[in-house]
């Protein structure tokens, strides 16, 4: 880092990093030589314990599983809990198991969450934990001197870092924490005899927190419950609603709730602003906050995702107010990637008594061992490499704005370019005769229920958009969010991401392009809607769902014969229906997604059809879906029936049987019924019997006889099968076409077309004579000389004037 940059961290009346090291400090932890080598380590404990956990990282991060016959016996795994054995195992099994447990059994599916990559400044981090419990082993002294020096050199630095003079620090696991005793440490330095009264102090003066309405949500009743308040106690002040940004709070409505609570006998006691909102990233006019905590004797604090832009050289004015605040909240784990990492929380107080009773300080060692993995990882990383992870989440940031600006029906939804490292963007279409759909304020011509209904169905399609770039670009860490005005939109927060998924410049590339390479597809969906709503609507036996949540074409029903459309119960027969034409329309193969979304409203089976591009053929797509489920629905009552029928033909084919026995009764006589006499007149005079039979035709539903089956030699069932529903329409396809796909034909030019009928015209038109030159008289075979000359025409137009002339043999009749 140069000079000018150190000057500008650095406050004037704050000795230089350099000379830290010699005052009552003793260290610097940017300086690399006041950091022993790993060689010069005397305590053999804690070089093994630096060698163990390298070791037992790379063990847990392997994905190569080490096998059964390996391990010499079965590691548990699972979620059920089992008996502790009664031999010890060693480490190696132990961390496998642990191993098995991280990354779950051989046989689950594999998890489409990322696993975190630590790299060696995460190991560094991960070494502070062990390293804290092997430290407060030592004697009461000893570990009094160093837990000292570990908070107090970390709270320098982060206080030199991040440009707030003479700070304290207080070290927290939960982000909220800090805030919670900050709140606690305010109630003791406004109420002198809350110490001893406790709440009645508080009922007679009640207490008011201020929140802005952007804060992150669940804020204010987690303050309430570590505080021990009831709700009236926190008032949450509106966004600008006319001027400026739409997540920035307003100021002057802020100081007229103040004016109304001081009124009514309450204490306006804390104020909470946002640098940088939880959802789009926006700043508070915090210079303007202070002046108006300062006039009333309110403890502002400030947090937010912007305060790690106070590292940079150049930081915004509004950001930079942030340093004359009363406290405020780091997060540096997700901004420097380093895993458990403790949030930090720098305030100003000189009583030293209330931070204590405020729970900010503690006098015990184990409570200043937070700091130690912070104190570690800020060694490793250095001054410059602090800044730099920083610099390059904001040059990220920069990078992908600047790509957004040039693409078409993207909207960006930024405060300031140069304040803000978060990019929050959403897909915007205008369609022909239409307002935008991000428009908040609707028309005065334009119905509030349509307002609404094209606000769902940009969401639905932003909602798409943002889950295939999380598939495509998962390095960026997209996170999709729904705001109360804008909608769904897509949030680009590097500093929360960038150093933990490893985020580089050509993640942005790739995303842009991506965005691009999906926008089409985006834009025909909604130009294909409306004429897949009027091809259904025009369908027989088709009904239009207009369900807007849905990121597709559209949602259509087939309502089938016994459907009753007035009723809201379950319909099983039209579930099977539905479920079978599911199945039919995922086996053509088609680039279309069919689903079986959500049970609509009417509790009835819908087909949801996805994403669409500019060639899809929406006519042929609704009439398949028509023919197929028509066809599903006679099939399935023909196998309904079919019980019945053969049922009714059973019971036919038994009276007939019936019927012919008492005919041959009739004709062969009684006597040939006896065995002995029937047998000497059968052997004088035998009987020639007629064969009779019968056959069930499963179509036709009737028994026929089979006599003429035993004449022609030849099966036949004497009934034409049925012809298959009306209004089928057999599209020709070209080899590799897929279905619901517009052929080049269709989309070809006219001119080309024509030439081909005027080619077809001609050559039907010459075969057309030929076959009238020929003589009744002459074999069929043998061709005219007039028909030879003619097909040798044809042949010549067909080939084109260019192609040698075919050669025309003569028949052997002429020769």
């Amino acid at each position: 880092m140069d000079a000018s940059l150190e000057k500008l961290m650095l406050p004037a009346s704050t000795p230089s990093l350099v000379s830290v090291r010699h005052s009552n400090f003793e260290a610097s932890i940017f300086e690399s030589s006041s950091a022993p080598s790993s060689h010069n380590i005397a305590d053999p404990t804690l070089a093994e314990m630096g060698k163990n956990l390298k070791e037992a990282m790379k063990m847990l991060e392997d994905n190569h599983r080490i096998t059964e016959e390996e391990n010499g016996k079965k590691l548990l795994s699972g979620d059920i809990p089992g008996p502790l054995q009664d031999s010890g195992q060693d480490m190696v099994s132990i961390l496998q198991l642990v191993q098995n447990l991280m990354h779950g059994d051989e046989d689950e599916e594999p998890q489409d969450a990322r696993i975190q990559s630590i790299g060696e400044q995460g190991h560094i981090a991960l070494l502070g934990h062990s390293l804290g419990a092997y430290i407060s082993t030592l004697d009461k002294e000893k570990l009094r001197k160093l837990t000292t020096r570990i908070l107090s050199d970390t709270t320098l630095w982060l206080c030199r870092i991040f440009r707030y003079e003479n700070g304290c620090a207080y070290f927290h696991e939960e982000e909220r924490e800090g805030l919670a005793k900050i709140c606690r440490l305010a109630i003791h330095s406004h109420y002198e005899d809350f110490v001893v009264d406790g709440f009645n102090v508080l009922y007679n003066k009640k207490p008011v927190i201020y929140l802005s309405a952007a804060a992150r949500p669940g804020l204010g009743q987690y303050l309430c419950n570590q505080l021990g308040l009831p709700f009236p106690c926190l008032s949450r002040v509106p966004c600008n609603t006319m001027f400026g940004s739409q997540h920035q709070m307003d100021v002057a409505l802020l100081e007229k709730l103040i004016k109304d609570d001081i009124e009514r006998g309450k204490l306006p006691l804390l104020l909470v602003a946002n640098a940088g909102t939880a959802a789009v990233g926006h700043t508070d006019k915090i210079g303007r906050l202070k002046e108006l905590c300062e006039q009333y004797g309110i403890w502002l604090h400030v947090e937010g995702v912007n305060l790690a832009t106070l590292a940079l050289g150049y930081v915004s004015s509004s950001v930079l107010a942030a340093t004359k605040c009363d406290s405020m909240t780091l997060t540096p784990g997700p901004w420097l990637g380093l895993p458990a990492v403790p949030a930090v929380t720098l305030y100003k107080h000189d009583d030293p008594a209330l931070t204590l009773v405020a729970g900010l300080t503690s006098n015990k060692p184990a409570d200043k061992l937070r700091a130690l993995p912070l104190w570690l990882s800020l060694q490793y990383l250095g001054l410059d490499g602090t800044v730099d992870r920083i610099k390059h989440a904001c040059q990220l940031s920069q990078r992908l704005q600047e790509s957004l600006k040039k693409v078409d029906h993207i909207k960006i939804l930024v405060e300031d370019e140069l304040s803000s490292p978060v990019v929050v963007f959403r897909f915007l279409q205008e369609l022909p005769g239409s307002d935008p759909v991000l428009n908040a304020i609707p028309a005065p011509n334009m119905a509030p229920s349509t307002v609404s209904r094209e606000r769902h169905s940009c969401d639905a399609l932003n909602r798409w958009l943002g889950e295939q770039l999380k598939q495509l670009v998962p390095a960026s860490g997209l996170t999709i969010m729904d705001l109360e005005v804008e909608g769904v939109c897509l949030r680009f927060s590097p500093l929360m991401t960038a150093a933990v998924l490893g985020t580089r410049g050509e993640d942005m590339d790739q995303l842009v392009a991506c965005i691009q390479s999906q926008l089409p597809v985006l834009t025909c969906t909604l130009q294909l809607r409306e004429e897949f709503k009027q091809a259904v609507a025009g369908t027989a036996g088709l009904l239009y769902v207009d369900d807007p949540n849905w990121p597709g074409i559209g949602v259509v029903r087939y309502e089938h014969a016994n459907d009753d459309k007035n009723s809201l119960k379950l319909d099983p027969e039209g579930e099977k229906i539905h479920a079978g034409l599911l199945k039919k329309l995922n086996e053509l193969e088609s680039d279309l997604t069919f689903k079986i979304g959500p049970e609509y409203k009417s509790m009835k089976s819908c087909i949801y059809i996805g994403m669409a591009s500019d060639d899809t053929d929406v006519s042929e797509l609704v009439e398949t879906i028509a023919v197929t489920a028509r066809e599903i629905e006679e099939n399935s009552r023909l196998l309904e029936n079919m019980t019945e029928v053969v049922r009714k033909g059973i019971q036919e084919a038994q009276v007939q049987l019936q019927k012919a026995n008492e005919e041959r009764l009739l004709e062969e006589g009684v006597l040939r019924q006896i065995p002995v006499v029937g047998s000497v007149l059968n052997w004088f005079s035998p009987v020639q019997p007629l064969q009779k039979g019968r056959t069930f035709n499963l179509t036709a539903g009737s028994l026929e006889s089979t006599e003429h089956t035993y004449v022609s030699k030849v099966q036949g069932t004497g009934v034409t099968p049925p012809q298959t529903p009306s209004g089928t329409r057999t599209k020709q396809r070209l080899p590799g076409q897929k279905p619901f796909k517009r052929s080049l034909s269709e989309t070809s030019s006219v001119s080309h077309t024509e030439d081909l009928e005027k080619m077809e015209h001609l050559s039907g038109g010459l075969e057309q004579q030929a076959l009238e030159a020929n003589s009744p008289e002459q074999h069929p075979g043998t061709p005219t000389p007039q028909e030879a000359k003619q097909t040798g025409a044809v042949q010549n137009i067909a080939q084109g004037p260019e192609d040698d002339p075919p050669q025309v043999e003569e028949p052997e009749s002429l020769r």
